[in-house]
């Protein structure tokens, strides 16, 4: 068992970014942090979790001994992924419990990690990226980073409502249109390429989607109200954070204080980052 000290930190995420369902998701700059009682001094403002916490639940499946207390500033139910950032934290506290800390302790267990996230989420894209870090594509059990040419603000709107995400997937329909398939595969195709190109004049074209975000915001209008302020200032692209209700824009730094104040009032405002880093052992 290990002897140092340690807690385990873990970036938000949003995902799909689009037409991405279930496959793309980008790690942002708020976080969840965990850490196990009795091995680590509980910092201020952190909680202890019960056995229904998400991070519970990969802790315990990864093998994972003992209490666990939590401190987080990821708001939950908004589509920013908390259950995922908790469950990658849960499943790595377990981890390195058993196999103590070192370089390659996270990168040499990291399918196993998601694969223990993804089994409780149901789809692998915020765990995926808050593991990894960056912007990432992950399907079959694999997560790989895309690489990007261009340096973006993120601001993200969140408003007061909240959104289950196991009852917003029972909105979107079972099968779809060849069409709206084909559609999708093309613009994820167009995003994953100009963000590795750096190509911004793309991106509003490129996070366009056909298969969840407008059956989503039918039941969060308020949404779509702040994806069209975005798209009517200078953002270079954006889109439903995961299943909502929060709105995700990237845009230029210099245009990132802008956006915000064209963003709908009934909704607190983020400026962050794109964490390149995902999870790490504090």
């Amino acid at each position: 068992m290990n002897s140092s000290p340690y807690s385990v930190r873990v970036p938000a995420s949003s995902a799909n970014l689009g037409p991405g369902f279930d496959a793309v998701g980008m790690a942002l700059s708020l976080y969840f942090e965990i850490g196990i009682v009795g091995h680590t001094e509980i910092p201020e403002g952190a909680h202890l979790i019960g056995h229904r916490h998400p991070a519970h639940g990969a802790f315990a499946l990864n093998g994972g001994i003992g209490e666990l207390w939590s401190k987080s500033v990821i708001p939950m139910g908004r589509g920013l992924g908390f259950s995922g950032a908790a469950r990658i934290g849960g499943a790595i506290a377990a981890h390195v419990q058993k196999n103590g800390v070192s370089v390659d302790v996270l990168s040499d267990a990291r399918n196993d990690i998601l694969a223990i996230a993804t089994k409780l989420e149901g789809h692998p894209d915020n765990a995926a990226a808050s593991l990894v870090g960056g912007i990432v594509a992950s399907a079959s059990g694999r997560v790989v980073q895309i690489p990007l040419a261009l340096n973006p603000t993120i601001v993200v709107w969140v408003p007061e409502s909240q959104t289950s995400t196991h009852e917003s997937r029972t909105t979107l329909d079972k099968t779809v249109p060849l069409a709206d398939a084909v559609f999708n595969i093309g613009h994820v195709s167009l995003l994953i390429a100009a963000l590795a190109a750096g190509d911004i004049s793309a991106l509003r074209i490129a996070t366009q989607d056909r298969l969840h975000q407008d059956l989503r915001m039918r039941v969060a209008p308020e949404s779509k109200v702040a994806i069209e302020c975005a798209l009517d200032g200078p953002a270079w692209c954006a889109w439903l954070s995961g299943s909502g209700p929060s709105v995700a824009v990237m845009c230029s730094s210099d245009d990132a204080d802008a956006l915000a104040a064209l963003m709908p009032p009934n909704g607190d405002v983020k400026i962050l980052s794109i964490d390149t880093s995902g999870a790490v052992i504090v």
